[in-house]
């Protein structure tokens, strides 16, 4: 690309610092060079039981040739029978990433700042530079809980937003309701992510009637297994919803996504009792994972569980090592993270392929 061109464009995205996304899988398989059916992808926290079998029928009868509703009134409808808000709290998304990146949207303007704990997702500093805004990294403490004194000190004039993911993605631990309050208390927006609300079932949605700075972000990727029809949705204050409405795209959730959406909710026993299995698939990993000299796995309330390997200085050597077996888990570029990898929780098969090839390397 000429300098022309580059001088054009909104200078802080020329060099930007992107979000490390995960490779599909048949790019994993080529790279170690054994069939596509043979990898045990455990890097993206995708459901491996998959989403109800009733999507299938469900998007092939979808009026696919029809614009969606962009008030979303059969999704906000169907996601109030399940989460217990009202419609009016409610909005959908493109996966809860849109939703993260339309609150900087409405609220950030280039230099104001954004407050985040370090460790966490990627994926809200990431957009908060596309925003041309700062992030202000508080450090998590040894166990990897927040310090709300040390998020106060760091607050100024210019922030606007706090993130907040509970259960934490890639530590697993949650966030006490205390520490939400007192978050709140600021008078900033707190968006807390529960993406993985139904691995736990802990939750702070409540607290949205009470705060109308609160906003609780939750997914369909995970316990629904919805990962690549990208939908999620927000859980706020009814007029914070209707900003969000002014400001997103009119059809920002397809008809397939929404007519999955609905089967999912329609087959939310079934895909609970596979969140069930997750459940217990994680605390037997952790149980095998404590029996491997120089593995450290790190209690975790979501469907991924993060290692620490000792001594320092093996984590990428440990990486490469299984994926030459064809076994994939998470690596990260945080500096606090040099030491650990993230692995998905998958079926007992997976589980048992995965330790056995760690076994096998360490």
């Amino acid at each position: 690309m000429t300098g022309e061109i580059k001088r054009l464009m909104r200078q802080h995205l020329v060099d930007i610092q992107t979000y490390e996304a995960v490779d599909p899988p048949e790019l994993i398989a080529r790279r170690a060079g054994i069939p596509e059916s043979e990898i045990v992808k455990l890097n993206g926290n995708e459901n491996p039981y998959g989403g109800s079998p009733n999507i299938a029928d469900a998007v092939a009868n979808a009026p696919v040739h029809i614009y969606p509703d962009p008030m979303q009134r059969k999704v906000r409808q169907a996601l109030s029978e399940y989460t217990g808000a009202a419609p009016e709290e409610l909005i959908a998304g493109a996966g809860s990433d849109e939703l993260i990146d339309l609150m900087f949207r409405l609220f950030m303007e280039p230099g104001d700042k954004v407050l985040d704990f370090d460790p966490t997702f990627a994926m809200y500093g990431f957009l908060a530079r596309i925003a041309g805004g700062e992030t202000a990294l508080v450090q998590r403490n040894e166990v990897f809980d927040i310090d709300v004194s040390a998020a106060r000190d760091a607050l100024d004039d210019r922030t606007k937003i706090i993130f907040l993911a509970s259960p934490n993605n890639p530590t697993g631990n949650l966030t006490p309701r205390e520490h939400v309050r007192e978050l709140l208390d600021t008078g900033r927006i707190v968006v807390v992510d529960e993406a993985y609300y139904e691995f736990c079932d802990s939750t702070v949605a409540d607290m949205v009637s009470d705060h109308e700075n609160l906003v609780v972000l939750r997914t369909m990727s995970k316990w629904a297994g919805l990962a690549g029809l990208r939908i999620g949705y927000g859980i706020m204050n009814e007029e914070l919803v209707q900003h969000v409405i002014d400001i997103k795209q009119p059809y920002n959730i397809s008809v397939a996504a929404e007519a999955a959406l609905l089967a999912s909710l329609d087959d939310a026993e079934m895909l609970l009792d596979n969140v069930g299995k997750i459940v217990d698939e994680r605390e037997r990993m952790t149980s095998l994972l404590n029996d491997i000299a120089g593995i450290t796995p790190w209690p975790s309330a979501g469907n991924f569980v993060l290692c620490r390997l000792e001594p320092s200085g093996r984590a990428k050597e440990v990486f490469e090592a299984l994926a030459q077996r064809g076994i994939v888990v998470r690596m990260f570029s945080s500096e606090r993270l040099k030491d650990f990898f993230r692995v998905a929780v998958g079926t007992p098969k997976q589980t048992d392929e995965f330790v056995n090839a760690l076994r096998e390397v360490m």
